[in-house]
Protein backbone atom coordinates (compact mmCIF):
# COMPACT_ATOMS: atom_id res chain seq x y z
CA UNK A 1 0.00 0.00 0.00
CA UNK A 2 1.41 3.08 -0.86
CA UNK A 3 1.26 6.16 1.71
CA UNK A 4 0.60 9.53 0.69
CA UNK A 5 3.56 11.98 0.57
CA UNK A 6 2.81 15.57 1.30
CA UNK A 7 3.49 17.52 -1.48
CA UNK A 8 7.28 19.27 -1.87
CA UNK A 9 7.61 23.09 -2.16
CA UNK A 10 10.96 24.64 -3.46
CA UNK A 11 10.81 29.22 -3.03
CA UNK A 12 13.48 31.43 -2.22
CA UNK A 13 13.50 31.81 2.25
CA UNK A 14 12.76 34.88 3.95
CA UNK A 15 14.83 35.81 6.74
CA UNK A 16 12.73 35.17 9.34
CA UNK A 17 13.24 30.96 8.54
CA UNK A 18 17.15 31.43 9.20
CA UNK A 19 16.67 29.28 11.99
CA UNK A 20 14.69 26.49 10.40
CA UNK A 21 16.73 26.56 7.89
CA UNK A 22 20.73 26.00 10.42
CA UNK A 23 18.19 23.63 12.00
CA UNK A 24 18.35 21.48 8.53
CA UNK A 25 22.32 21.49 8.67
CA UNK A 26 22.33 20.75 12.94
CA UNK A 27 19.57 17.96 12.53
CA UNK A 28 22.49 15.45 12.96
CA UNK A 29 25.50 14.23 13.41
CA UNK A 30 26.48 14.52 9.46
CA UNK A 31 28.57 17.93 9.88
CA UNK A 32 31.32 18.81 11.64
CA UNK A 33 31.15 22.34 13.63
CA UNK A 34 33.86 23.96 11.05
CA UNK A 35 31.28 22.74 8.63
CA UNK A 36 28.10 24.10 10.02
CA UNK A 37 30.21 27.37 10.89
CA UNK A 38 30.69 27.66 7.20
CA UNK A 39 27.38 26.19 6.01
CA UNK A 40 25.61 29.35 8.28
CA UNK A 41 27.40 32.12 6.99
CA UNK A 42 26.88 31.63 3.27
CA UNK A 43 23.08 31.04 4.40
CA UNK A 44 23.78 34.62 5.89
CA UNK A 45 25.50 35.35 3.09
CA UNK A 46 22.47 34.68 0.44
CA UNK A 47 19.59 35.63 3.34
CA UNK A 48 21.31 39.48 3.07
CA UNK A 49 21.11 39.47 -0.46
CA UNK A 50 24.46 38.57 -1.44
CA UNK A 51 24.72 38.59 -4.95
CA UNK A 52 27.72 35.25 -4.48
CA UNK A 53 25.48 33.02 -2.77
CA UNK A 54 21.44 31.95 -3.67
CA UNK A 55 19.41 30.00 -1.14
CA UNK A 56 16.43 27.75 -2.03
CA UNK A 57 14.29 26.01 0.34
CA UNK A 58 12.66 23.22 0.59
CA UNK A 59 8.88 23.08 2.72
CA UNK A 60 6.44 20.23 3.24
CA UNK A 61 3.77 20.78 5.22
CA UNK A 62 6.01 20.36 8.48
CA UNK A 63 8.11 23.24 6.92
CA UNK A 64 11.02 23.21 5.66
CA UNK A 65 12.94 20.45 5.40
CA UNK A 66 15.91 21.01 3.40
CA UNK A 67 18.08 23.96 1.53
CA UNK A 68 20.83 24.40 -1.04
CA UNK A 69 22.96 27.09 -1.47
CA UNK A 70 24.51 27.99 -5.22
CA UNK A 71 26.06 30.87 -6.97
CA UNK A 72 28.09 31.90 -10.01
CA UNK A 73 31.89 30.83 -9.81
CA UNK A 74 33.97 34.58 -10.10
CA UNK A 75 35.80 34.38 -13.05
CA UNK A 76 33.86 32.10 -15.07
CA UNK A 77 30.68 33.59 -17.68
CA UNK A 78 28.42 30.74 -16.98
CA UNK A 79 29.74 28.34 -14.14
CA UNK A 80 27.75 27.83 -11.10
CA UNK A 81 28.81 26.27 -7.92
CA UNK A 82 26.95 24.26 -5.86
CA UNK A 83 28.06 24.97 -2.19
CA UNK A 84 25.54 22.94 -0.18
CA UNK A 85 22.32 20.05 -0.41
CA UNK A 86 21.07 19.58 2.99
CA UNK A 87 18.21 18.11 3.99
CA UNK A 88 17.17 17.42 7.64
CA UNK A 89 17.65 14.02 8.95
CA UNK A 90 14.04 12.74 9.25
CA UNK A 91 13.29 14.15 5.97
CA UNK A 92 16.16 12.10 4.13
CA UNK A 93 15.33 9.76 1.03
CA UNK A 94 11.80 11.70 -0.34
CA UNK A 95 13.09 12.98 -3.01
CA UNK A 96 14.03 16.78 -1.54
CA UNK A 97 17.54 17.00 -2.78
CA UNK A 98 16.61 16.16 -5.59
CA UNK A 99 14.11 18.30 -6.25
CA UNK A 100 16.12 20.71 -5.10
CA UNK A 101 19.10 20.37 -7.52
CA UNK A 102 16.13 20.53 -10.03
CA UNK A 103 15.31 23.42 -9.14
CA UNK A 104 18.76 25.26 -8.52
CA UNK A 105 19.78 23.63 -12.41
CA UNK A 106 16.83 25.79 -13.44
CA UNK A 107 17.86 28.79 -11.73
CA UNK A 108 21.37 28.67 -13.28
CA UNK A 109 19.85 28.41 -16.58
CA UNK A 110 17.76 30.80 -16.11
CA UNK A 111 20.22 33.37 -15.20
CA UNK A 112 22.65 32.02 -18.48
CA UNK A 113 24.13 29.02 -16.68
CA UNK A 114 25.73 26.36 -18.49
CA UNK A 115 28.05 24.05 -15.95
CA UNK A 116 27.58 24.01 -12.46
CA UNK A 117 30.60 22.49 -10.20
CA UNK A 118 30.26 20.53 -6.51
CA UNK A 119 33.05 20.02 -4.48
CA UNK A 120 32.75 17.26 -1.67
CA UNK A 121 34.92 14.63 1.12
CA UNK A 122 35.65 11.03 -0.09
CA UNK A 123 34.98 10.29 3.54
CA UNK A 124 31.64 8.02 4.20
CA UNK A 125 29.79 10.91 6.08
CA UNK A 126 29.73 12.05 2.36
CA UNK A 127 28.69 8.97 0.41
CA UNK A 128 25.06 9.23 0.19
CA UNK A 129 26.27 13.18 -1.50
CA UNK A 130 28.18 11.80 -4.03
CA UNK A 131 25.55 8.78 -5.12
CA UNK A 132 23.37 12.02 -5.27
CA UNK A 133 25.71 13.63 -7.24
CA UNK A 134 26.15 10.30 -9.62
CA UNK A 135 22.31 9.49 -10.07
CA UNK A 136 21.77 13.24 -10.94
CA UNK A 137 24.02 13.13 -13.81
CA UNK A 138 27.13 15.04 -12.32
CA UNK A 139 30.28 13.36 -13.57
CA UNK A 140 32.97 13.13 -11.59
CA UNK A 141 35.59 15.30 -12.74
CA UNK A 142 38.67 15.07 -10.82
CA UNK A 143 39.68 13.89 -7.20
CA UNK A 144 42.65 15.45 -5.10
CA UNK A 145 43.73 13.28 -2.70
CA UNK A 146 44.89 14.22 1.03
CA UNK A 147 42.89 17.51 0.16
CA UNK A 148 40.95 18.14 3.52
CA UNK A 149 43.59 15.95 5.81
CA UNK A 150 45.26 12.38 5.09
CA UNK A 151 43.23 10.45 3.42
CA UNK A 152 40.06 12.44 2.61
CA UNK A 153 39.98 13.37 -0.97
CA UNK A 154 38.34 16.26 -2.71
CA UNK A 155 36.34 14.70 -5.44
CA UNK A 156 34.91 17.52 -7.71
CA UNK A 157 31.94 17.19 -10.22
CA UNK A 158 30.95 19.07 -13.42
CA UNK A 159 27.94 18.97 -15.38
CA UNK A 160 27.27 20.43 -18.37
CA UNK A 161 23.15 21.72 -18.00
Amino acid sequence: MMTHRPALEVRTPQLAERDAIVATITSDATFKATEVAVAVELIDAALAASPDYLLLVALRDEGIVGYICFGPTPMTDATWDLYWVVVGSAHRGLGAARTLVAAMEASVKARGGRHVRVETSETEGYGAARALYARLGYPEASVLPDFYSPGDALITYYKQL
